[in-house]
């Protein structure tokens, strides 16, 4: 039996406990989902009924401005209610219970990186969707947080002499396309976008990971309450850019079509 890679249930909890906080780092979302539709500049394909897969309130806005028709899942009831779109309550990783062939568009920030089986996800949107249909994604990418993951391994081997996994494993983008195409897509393309974001205080990283729902839901993390130095401690080794703590995104953008 293959082991998982994250525990679904902390997924989906962190998420609901975000819901009360997005409002923290709404311009933050806002900007990434800008980025993401930003694409739909490049086709000449008009769309109608769209599905907002996991976009924490920034992405049904943005497409009802659009003039479309907007269905919001997520796995989380309150980030669903909360989304701008008609909610719709996931039931599960394994089927999203999602209706056959009723989208023309689906936009997904940030929101498949937490399953297991990503190209089972990919299928899935891909069933829900029209022929002809257009499937906008984002992930992040291989390098992601690199600087903090490798700063949170040191400080826990030096304080307690062993690690425990605290930042997820993200794809190299040079799967994302192929994920795609094994999903059934047509014309499949993966790009990538390199930000950098600056932070005054060092924790506020990581409270924005934890308003986004984005804390540690690894199968194999520790359970046992760290050490109340290790997170500063982290947070002191990592890179500077004008005096702020500089934490990096390589933000994988997935394009694919319906067929």
């Amino acid at each position: 039996m293959v082991q998982p890679i994250f525990d679904f249930n902390a997924m989906v909890k962190h998420r609901e406990r975000a819901a009360a906080r997005l409002a923290t780092i709404a311009p933050v979302l806002a900007d990434l989902t800008e980025r993401l539709l930003g694409r739909l500049a490049y086709t000449s394909r008009r769309f109608t009924r769209a599905l907002d897969f996991g976009g924490r309130g920034a992405v049904a806005p943005a497409l009802i401005r659009r003039g479309l028709l907007v269905d919001s899942a997520d796995f989380s009831p309150a980030l669903a209610a909360g989304a701008g779109g008609r909610p719709l309550i996931l039931p599960g990783p394994d089927d999203f219970g999602l209706e056959a062939g009723r989208y023309d568009l689906v936009i997904a920030p940030f929101s498949l990186h937490g399953l297991d089986d990503l190209p089972g996800a990919l299928i899935q949107l891909r069933r829900a969707m029209k022929p002809e249909g257009l499937l906008l994604a984002s992930l992040p990418a291989l390098g992601t947080l690199h600087e903090l993951r490798l700063a949170l391994l040191e400080a826990e081997e030096e304080l307690t002499g062993k690690v425990s996994p605290r930042v997820s494993p993200f794809p190299e983008l040079r799967d994302c396309a192929a994920l795609l195409q094994r999903a059934g897509f047509a014309l499949p393309v993966a790009d990538i976008e390199e930000l950098e974001f600056l932070y005054a205080s060092p924790l506020a990283l990581l409270h924005e990971l934890r308003d986004a729902g984005e804390t540690n839901a690894l199968a194999g993390r520790s359970r046992v309450i760290p050490p109340r130095a290790l997170f500063a401690a982290a947070l002191a080794r990592m890179p500077r850019r004008e005096g702020r703590l500089a934490a990096r995104l390589r933000m994988a953008v997935l394009t694919g079509w319906s067929s």
